[in-house]
């Protein structure tokens, strides 16, 4: 390539606080799938939770969802951009051995312009069971998708910076591809990493982007935050404009910002309209 494919952020300076319990954020999660979950209906969904103070309203990127009628996740969030102003959208997380980086990269650009700067960019290998993987011939074998995966991240980025990529790898090629859109936020769209915090794959790769989503097989802890800060630091980076992102345990938050979490997230499941409608309408949790 013609230039670093990371395209990492500055490191901030040392001896800057990793978070204060009043700089946690809140974000609220669904998935784009079932009754009351089209995109029309996200929109209006999103724009109550902007309204009832949340910080984010995240979106699963599935392309079949429980057995229920689903919305492709990227154009809903397109509507979510356009019916809010302040808070933060994105997805947790993106499959991309499921999409083409270089068409990704442009889904991504155009929401972030949509939103005036307000995309964040959770992804993932994908999950094993996903239908859009095990009845499409699309790579089922969690190295294959490991590997599409930490390929196809640094093509992301580079498209990102409108400058010509050129790539020949085990399983992509650009040939000098150009996208001359960019991003509204710089240095880029913050990348999340999710996955399954046990495997080396998922500890390795969160090291080297803007943030972490994971998940274990039982809600996060706060020592699990501590390993995840841990890891950071052990590759050189601050934590400070680090993002950790963790779910369940409530009643801990406090615990959780110590730690060094900066995001504390609720995802609402599939039901009825009026019952997500009041999960996100009673807002975060308070810190107090």
């Amino acid at each position: 390539m013609d230039f670093d494919l990371l395209g990492r952020r500055a490191p901030p300076s040392r001896g800057e606080p990793a978070v204060s319990i009043a700089s946690v954020k809140f974000s609220v999660t669904l998935g784009a799938g079932g009754d009351g979950r089209d995109p029309a209906a996200l929109a209006r969904l999103a724009a109550l939770a902007e309204a009832a103070g949340w910080d984010a309203f995240l979106l699963e990127d599935y392309l079949c969802y429980r057995g229920l009628p689903t919305y492709d996740p990227w154009v809903c969030l397109a509507a979510v951009a356009a019916a809010t102003t302040r808070i933060r959208i994105g997805t947790t997380v993106t499959p991309l051995p499921r999409r083409c980086p270089w068409e990704l990269a442009a889904q991504a650009v155009a929401v972030d312009h949509l939103s005036g700067g307000r995309l964040i960019l959770g992804v993932g290998s994908g999950a094993a069971d996903d239908p859009a993987f095990t009845t499409a011939g699309e790579p089922m074998s969690t190295r294959e998708r490991a590997a599409r995966l930490d390929e196809g991240l640094p093509l992301l980025t580079a498209l990102w910076t409108g400058e010509p990529v050129r790539h020949h790898g085990g399983y992509y090629r650009l040939d000098g591809l150009q996208l001359l859109a960019v991003p509204v936020q710089r240095p880029r769209i913050p990348v999340w990493i999710g996955g399954d915090l046990r495997r080396q794959g998922t500890r390795r790769r969160l090291t080297r982007w803007d943030g972490a989503c994971v998940y274990l097989d039982r809600a996060l802890e706060p020592d699990d935050v501590r390993d995840i800060a841990g890891l950071v630091r052990e590759a050189g980076r601050e934590l400070a404009g680090y993002d950790i992102k963790v779910s369940g345990n409530q009643h801990r938050l406090a615990e959780f910002a110590d730690a060094g979490a900066t995001w504390w997230g609720q995802w609402i499941p599939p039901g009825h309209p009026s019952e997500t409608r009041k999960s996100i309408e009673t807002g975060p949790p308070s810190l107090s």
